[in-house]
């Protein structure tokens, strides 16, 4: 079969799509050719739509699996063989690949794995959208690991989040964790899809090195850095990997205290020492601001609209958007925590990112809250109630 070209498959440039479709679009515009997956409400239609589109495409595959842990497994595999990898899944089956993404952070194996969230625990309410996984994204895996998380609020930035998840696997050798849910998911919005060629692919750190002289996790072979050069399975270098503690040869060290500090360390620092090239946030009215509201996802579209009603009527309110979750940023929250009188945290479960507002704030100012589950996205006007509190 003749390949058709991502430009042509992708047609037509403007679309009424969906969050789903948008974050399909803009895994293939970042040259993913690899997906494995298995069904799950709200985020089946990114697993249709690969099965769909992928065929069509030189070295394009797609596999459903029986579950989400072969699902991981299998893009883990594929990414070592020099594909770029996705996978997609909901609250359940997210729970199901934290193992395998601790082995993904300790083989430094770079893939995209989707989570739309949706109401838990356990089944919950699989068609209602929620914010409860912000937790689990840093924390699931067991163990001493760093993350990137990413969160779009509409289906346009979806697209473009998706091939940013990407560029920072692939740059950091790291999985990036893009996080939606039901809401952004299935709310159908104008996209304006680029072409291939507009699209900015920030690639792996190619090997350079002799054959005898390279090391799958030996670092600064041609200029400093934390992020190992990396070669596919099958070539020229011998490359061995395990998910237990092991030197820069990748043999396992078990038993040795300081290369299990000096590797952990390592993975840390890679993506802490890196922030400023990795968290992003959008601020909004922050200058004058008395309060500010912080939020991020669906819920920071409410939020929007209350700002500019309180704003209206005389309040000195500011917007803090979350897009990178993790790493949090921690210094922005302290500064601003230093010229505010209050924070308050919108988001639809009952306190996850609140915590790290407190945190980082250190005492400096009040963090009020505003937290609603069931699947109802918080209101202007609960929003706007909130913000009209009175300030101790």
């Amino acid at each position: 079969m003749n390949e058709i070209p991502v430009d042509e498959l992708l047609k037509p440039k403007i679309q009424f799509a969906t969050g789903n479709e948008a974050i399909v679009y803009g895994a293939l515009l970042a040259n993913c050719r690899f997906f494995a997956g298995y069904p799950i409400t709200p985020a089946s239609e990114i697993l249709e739509m690969m099965a769909e589109y992928l065929p069509l495409l030189e070295d394009g595959y797609f596999l459903q699996m029986e579950d989400e842990i072969a699902s991981i497994a299998a893009i883990i595999g594929a990414s070592w063989n020099n594909f770029r990898t996705m996978t997609a899944t909901s609250g359940p089956g997210f729970s199901l690949m934290q193992e395998n993404i601790g082995y993904a952070c300790m083989t430094e194996t770079p893939c995209v794995i989707v989570d739309v969230q949706r109401s838990g625990p356990s089944t919950g309410q699989p068609t209602k959208a929620a914010q409860g996984d912000t937790m689990e994204v840093r924390w699931g895996t067991h163990g001493d690991h760093n993350i990137i998380a990413l969160y779009p609020n509409s289906v346009q930035e979806s697209l473009w989040m998706t091939i940013r998840a990407f560029n920072l696997a692939d740059k950091y050798r790291t999985p990036v964790i893009l996080l939606s849910d039901a809401a952004i998911a299935h709310t159908r919005e104008k996209l304006v899809i680029p072409k291939q060629n507009e699209v900015d692919i920030i690639g792996r750190v190619p090997v350079t090195i002799e054959k005898q002289k390279y090391h799958p996790f030996r670092t600064g072979y041609t200029h400093p850095t934390k992020v190992p050069e990396m070669d596919k399975f099958g070539n020229q270098y011998h490359t061995y990997l395990t998910g237990l503690t092991h030197d820069w040869k990748a043999l396992p060290e078990t038993d040795n205290p300081e290369v299990h500090e000096r590797l952990i360390r390592r993975f840390y620092e890679k993506i802490e020492d890196n922030k400023d090239d990795i968290v992003t946030y959008e601020k909004k009215y922050i200058e004058d601001a008395d309060i500010i509201v912080v939020s991020y996802g669906i819920s920071s579209r409410t939020v929007n609209s209350a700002i500019e009603k309180a704003r209206e009527q005389g309040y000195r309110v500011g917007h803090f958007r979350l897009i990178t979750l993790w790493p949090f940023p921690a210094e922005k929250i302290l500064d601003l925590s230093l010229e505010i009188k209050k924070f308050i945290v919108v988001e639809m479960n009952l306190g996850q990112m609140y915590h790290s507002v407190v945190e980082f704030s250190r005492g400096n100012c009040q963090v009020d809250n505003l937290f609603s589950i069931g699947g109802k996205i918080p209101s202007p006007k609960e929003i706007l109630k909130i913000i009209k509190k009175r300030i101790l």
